[in-house]
């Protein structure tokens, strides 16, 4: 007992290893809530369900918060809060484009919640290494932390003065290109799976087939990819500790993955969220540079994040709001 509780005790980049077995554990359970319990039948899945689930993975993400404010302290919760909005934020180009490759593939919308939460694990995994190689790059490498911020400066900057961009072409895709000549592809659905058996050859003998929704999950696994660079600097910007960068980026997806359903009608209506975006990474980039000046605390991040992002949001809905004809 007292071998099992020094395991639990040590230290693991920093954190108590308890602290992560049981961020790991509450992740899993939510995903076997999610797919096995919630949406063990395939189903359309509207607005107000959409609503729901993003209410109930935001309150979870928002009581972890809490939970890491008693165990770790006021500072480390701010940074994870701000770390949990700007992911979020950052993420909504990925509702845009995930919307866009499910329509390419013609995904129905009683299959489109399975690719998305299978697309939550290869998240996981890669956000994972991702973060691990950044913070040990800022930890033992003093000026990485300055590149980082170049580039969100950078990133800003491009971002506020930038057009609107095209929507992207997938035909013109390299990984679907190089899937299609060397995969055996079926264009039909076969009631939601991701690989079928079907007689293939002049002999007929059975063999995997991969389904249309493979092929959306494996370009949506890419997609995450490009836009993590930008995301995980910005948050290792906030917070060098792998615990509070990895947790606040895992929450802030699998809510923004749950609101997918409701978001992607409206994106077309988040017109000035762009430019709340590009403010953001250029204070969260121009901070690093003025931390051996200035101090901000955690807490005034936190406000001007939430700050400039409700207010994009809030200008955005009401210029776009209908109006009705006298």
């Amino acid at each position: 007992m007292d071998s099992l509780l020094g395991v639990l005790n040590t230290s693991l980049w920093g954190t108590p290893s308890w602290l992560w077995l049981s961020f790991l554990l509450v992740v899993v359970v939510l995903m076997v809530l999610d797919l096995g319990v919630l949406h063990r039948d395939q189903h359309v899945i509207e607005m107000r369900e959409s609503l729901l689930l993003y209410a109930g993975y935001f309150s979870v993400g928002v009581a972890f918060g809490g939970w890491i404010w008693f165990e770790l302290g006021a500072t480390k919760a701010m940074e994870f809060y701000t770390g949990f909005l700007v992911e979020q934020s950052l993420s909504m180009d990925n509702v845009f484009v995930m919307a866009l490759i499910l329509g390419f593939f013609a995904i129905p919308r009683q299959f489109q919640h399975r690719v998305l939460f299978w697309g939550i694990l290869g998240v996981i995994v890669l956000r994972a290494i991702m973060i691990g190689v950044g913070t040990a790059l800022v930890q033992n490498v003093e000026w990485v932390l300055y590149i980082f911020g170049a580039f969100l400066l950078f990133s800003g900057i491009k971002m506020l003065f930038s057009d609107e961009q095209e929507n992207p072409d997938f035909d013109q895709s390299r990984l679907l290109r190089f899937l299609r000549r060397h995969v055996r592809m079926t264009n039909d659905m076969h009631n939601g799976q991701f690989l079928v058996r079907l007689p293939s050859g002049k002999n007929g003998k059975m063999l995997l087939h991969a389904t249309p929704l493979l092929m959306a999950l494996m370009l949506i696994e890419l997609a995450d990819i490009v836009f993590a660079v930008d995301s995980v600097p910005a948050v290792l910007a906030i917070s060098q500790d792998p615990f509070i960068v990895y947790s606040s980026n895992i929450f802030a997806i699998l809510g923004l993955r749950s609101l997918y359903f409701a978001l992607a009608a409206l994106m077309s209506r988040f017109i000035y969220l762009k430019y709340a975006l590009a403010v953001v990474l250029m204070f969260i980039g121009g901070k690093i540079f003025l931390h051996s000046y200035i101090h901000i605390p955690a807490i005034l991040s936190l406000g001007v994040t939430l700050g400039v992002l409700a207010s994009g949001v809030l200008l955005s809905l009401l210029k776009t709001r209908p109006h009705q004809d006298p």
